[in-house]
């Protein structure tokens, strides 16, 4: 008897045909000023399809318009990728960058909505979610691009890396505002260690080797493993032109870091990154869970605790402390804070790696050390929850967190919009099925694309 993948089960069991509803049934008030679309992404594999990993299903990205106060569609559509209809990531003539699951993420740039996947190149939609191409940013893009970028608030660049097993391992990318790309840069000194996110400051941008690498005997079709001879290390290179220059790396303890939370330079000019993490037991946990294997965690994140290193540059000193015991992933923040000192910040809970706990979505207060938690019921699971700043917003928490909710009893799901300050519900919109639990996504106000008429 074979026992099913458990990426293929339960709040993970994928969609089987795209939909589109329009005027959906909304219980609450939404606030006018969400007016725009909240895109998730996910890996949802065809049906009759089962990956060897969980990353290697294909992206599915649903689409939720909000305008002032109703909820008017809501519609999901497969990334449509050479890889959807079984294209080969390694050819003859070595790996096709467009062959993508286009699963992990998706963002807006300069008017572009762009879904993501670390080892390809980006893939534009349309504001209606219809598959245009792959984007290589006018041919300046010739490697695989980071699924988490990161905007600067203030000046609307967009700064990325690619990443790669084989020289050159780190090649970092600043595209401006208008979505060219203006910089790129070899780091030195990186290795074939899996980076999946990274840091930026408003002075430094921050890469994190752990200790998974590249393994070439890994046969899930995601060559990663972890290894006890890969060291963990920090690595900070100046922003600016001539920053990799003067990339310094700093050894850490032994883990593995998916998400980053926040980096900021403190009042001392030390670096403070924190994010959720695993040692070398979760991460085993987890992988099993990834690939369907026996010894596996209850959940997809297995002994994943929040992180903090405080990096003195001056000293070349880390101090590095897990500052939480509850298993967390997916931070988020106010993106208005990204790369400077934040108060607040967001994740979602899991049960432990024996099943025991509940889902729900955390708000950490860093000043005072306080946590809150909105448990979301019994056998409903919330995604990754998104931060929207309210109008005319007088503080940090000032917003809403936007998460979509798999909800196994009643075979549904719904948007969930929850007051930010407190976490109390403030609106459910509910949607035409059950969407599978997913990876990461984006609000998307109309300002930020051409087409709002849709």
């Amino acid at each position: 008897m074979t026992t099913a993948k458990p990426y293929l089960t339960g709040h993970f069991t994928p969609v089987a045909e795209e939909v589109t509803a329009t005027g959906l049934t909304v219980e609450g008030t939404l606030p006018p000023e969400l007016t725009g679309r909240l895109l998730r992404n996910g890996h949802n594999p065809k049906p009759g399809i089962t990956p060897t990993h969980w990353f290697k299903g294909s992206g599915m990205v649903h689409g939720i318009r909000l305008r002032e106060g109703r909820a008017e569609w809501y519609r999901n559509r497969w990334v449509h990728t050479p890889a959807l209809d079984g294209a080969p990531y390694m050819t003859e003539h070595g790996p096709d960058l467009t062959a993508s699951a286009a699963g992990t993420h998706v963002i807006e740039h300069a008017g572009r909505l762009l879904a993501l996947c670390e080892a390809n190149l980006p893939f534009e939609l349309t504001p209606e979610l219809e598959t245009v191409g792959a984007h290589d940013f006018g041919g300046k893009l010739r490697g695989a691009m980071t699924a988490h970028p990161k905007e600067d608030p203030g000046t609307g660049e967009l700064h990325f890396f690619g990443s790669s097993p084989f020289p050159p391992f780190l090649t970092y990318y600043v595209s401006d505002a208008k979505g060219e790309i203006i910089h790129s840069a070899e780091v030195p000194g990186a290795t074939a260690a899996l980076k999946h996110d990274f840091a930026v400051t408003r002075r430094h941008v921050v890469f994190v080797e752990g200790n998974v690498t590249f393994d070439h005997a890994e046969s899930s079709g995601i060559p990663y493993s972890w290894s006890d001879r890969q060291p963990a290390r920090i690595g900070v290179m100046p922003r600016g032109g001539d920053g990799a220059r003067y990339v310094r790396w700093f050894s850490i303890e032994p883990g593995n870091m998916l998400h980053v939370s926040n980096a900021y330079e403190d009042g001392r000019g030390r670096i403070v990154l924190e994010g959720p993490t695993v040692d070398r037991e979760g991460f085993r946990l987890s992988w099993n869970w990834w690939v369907g294997a026996p010894g596996r965690g209850s959940e997809p994140v297995s002994r994943s605790y929040t992180r903090r290193w405080v990096l003195d540059m001056a000293a070349g000193t880390v101090d590095e402390q897990i500052i939480d015991d509850l298993p967390v992933e997916f931070p988020t923040l106010n993106e208005d804070y990204l790369g400077a000192e934040n108060r607040y910040q967001y994740a979602i809970s899991f049960p432990d790696e024996k099943g025991f706990g509940g889902y729900g979505v955390v708000k950490y207060d860093r000043t005072t050390g306080a946590r809150r938690i909105h448990q979301v019921g019994d056998a409903r699971m919330p995604g990754e929850a998104v931060f929207v700043p309210a109008a005319r917003a007088t503080s940090e928490d000032d917003g809403y967190l936007l998460t979509v909710v798999s909800d196994l009893k009643q075979d549904a799901s719904q948007l969930l919009v929850l007051d930010a300050s407190g976490l109390d519900r403030i609106a459910t919109v509910h949607l035409p099925h059950r969407v599978s639990a997913g990876l990461h996504g984006s609000w998307i106000p109309d300002s930020a694309l051409e087409d709002t008429t849709a």
